[in-house]
């Protein structure tokens, strides 16, 4: 829909071209009529915002289950210290506890008016509140580079296209993933086979012997804008049609998008729960009395607190490592590209040779509306009317 908008909704209306070429002009509410008619466009807004709430609802749920997991812990101990003394002390310890232990209910309270508060605060900073951030902590947030096929495959034919249709390899390396400068991979051109496949294109030789790149689907257009440009390479191109970036570059992957003293609290609590998880071990070993009531429950659940505690910590430390490589991978690519860029904004002689050929072999057609000899937009009878109607009065002009 973008490229139908920048061409002003002439690329459903089929022209046809003296020279073959089918068209498409779209009418001006031609968005509002492709959400009336399709069931697919009315309904997809409706799950992108489901898994939105769902992605939401996971986020919270895993950090609300660490909150859980500390006071079910906590609680359970001193629930078996408790019933481990002589009735006397067991009361004296109650009476105490009593006035300084804060009960399950009071601790959910204050975290979820203190959580009101975060909230607030926070979303004004990076829109991630503290309960989110013990997700992202563990898990991450997510790929950084979603939807970089897409972007990497419009850069590609928008600059085939702003070139005329014919283009080096070298100009198309800055956008592909591509080895570092070499003599090894100077005359390697492989690289450039997805581009000919995804865009009809075939290889070409030039009189000096230089192997050009042509693809006719990127020279017909239906718009004049770009054309009797004067075409330039090295900086001089770059300058002229600066809209087109110089070079596919991908972004690092974060271990969290949450700040330094979110993840401080987040690894606090996550370690405090492994301790807590550590010690009702040990606590249940030595129990002689079988457990009742809470403890009982808690002793079925022990072995998902304990996967719990300690995945807290091995998935993100392995995903420390992962990023790690992952991240070196994508500077070595990043930087690949940029040098590609580079020799093709200070190009050696050589190469310049080779750019201006492309640029001369280059062709742009632009269909205009005086070459379409048929469109669907007019009945088939009413257009063969106006042809015959003007060959009259051309008649008449030429008899007069």
């Amino acid at each position: 829909m973008e490229a139908v908008d920048h061409f002003g909704g002439r690329v459903t209306i089929g022209d046809v071209s003296e020279e073959g070429e089918v068209l498409y002009v779209f009418p001006k509410d031609y968005r509002a009529k492709l959400a009336g008619k399709s069931f697919r466009m009315k309904v997809e807004p409706l799950i992108d915002k489901t898994k939105e709430v769902g992605a939401y609802l996971v986020r919270v749920s895993f950090g609300t289950a660490l909150i859980a997991s500390i006071v079910l812990v906590y609680t359970t101990i001193i629930a078996i210290i408790s019933s481990s003394s002589d009735e006397d002390n067991r009361g004296r310890r109650r009476r105490s506890y009593d006035s300084t232990i804060i009960i399950p209910t009071d601790l959910f309270w204050y975290l979820d008016a203190d959580y009101y508060r975060r909230r607030r605060r926070v979303e004004k900073e990076d829109g991630m509140n503290f309960i989110e951030s013990i997700f992202s902590f563990v898990f991450g947030d997510g790929d950084p580079n979603d939807g970089l096929e897409d972007k990497r495959w419009k850069m590609i034919g928008q600059y085939i296209s702003s070139n005329g249709g014919v283009v080096t390899a070298e100009e198309l390396a800055p956008y592909l993933d591509v080895p570092p400068i070499s003599e090894q991979s100077k005359d390697d051109e492989s690289f450039i086979l997805p581009v000919l496949l995804r865009f009809q294109g075939h290889p070409e030789v030039d009189e000096q012997g230089n192997i050009l790149y042509r693809f006719p689907s990127l020279q017909r257009t239906a718009s004049s804008k770009g054309s009797g440009v004067r075409e330039y390479v090295g900086n001089k191109w770059s300058a002229m049609f600066s809209s087109v970036e110089k070079y596919l570059e991908e972004k690092p992957w974060k271990f969290s998008k949450a700040n330094a003293s979110e993840r401080a609290m987040v690894a606090g609590l996550g370690g405090l729960n492994l301790f807590g998880v550590i010690i009702l071990g040990n606590l249940l070993k030595q129990m002689t009395v079988p457990p009742g009531g809470l403890i009982s429950f808690v002793a079925q659940l022990f072995p998902l607190l304990q996967v719990y505690a300690g995945s807290f910590f091995a998935i993100p430390l392995f995903r420390w490592f992962l990023l790690r490589k992952t991240n070196n991978d994508i500077e070595r690519r990043n930087k690949a590209r940029e040098q590609r860029a580079q020799e093709l904004a200070l190009p050696e002689s050589s190469l310049r040779r080779k750019l201006l050929s492309a640029r001369d072999m280059a062709q742009r057609k632009v269909i205009t509306p005086e070459e379409i000899i048929y469109t669907t937009e007019k009945d088939l009878l009413d257009q063969d009317y106006e042809v015959k109607e003007w060959e009259k009065r051309f008649k008449e002009l030429e008899s007069d």
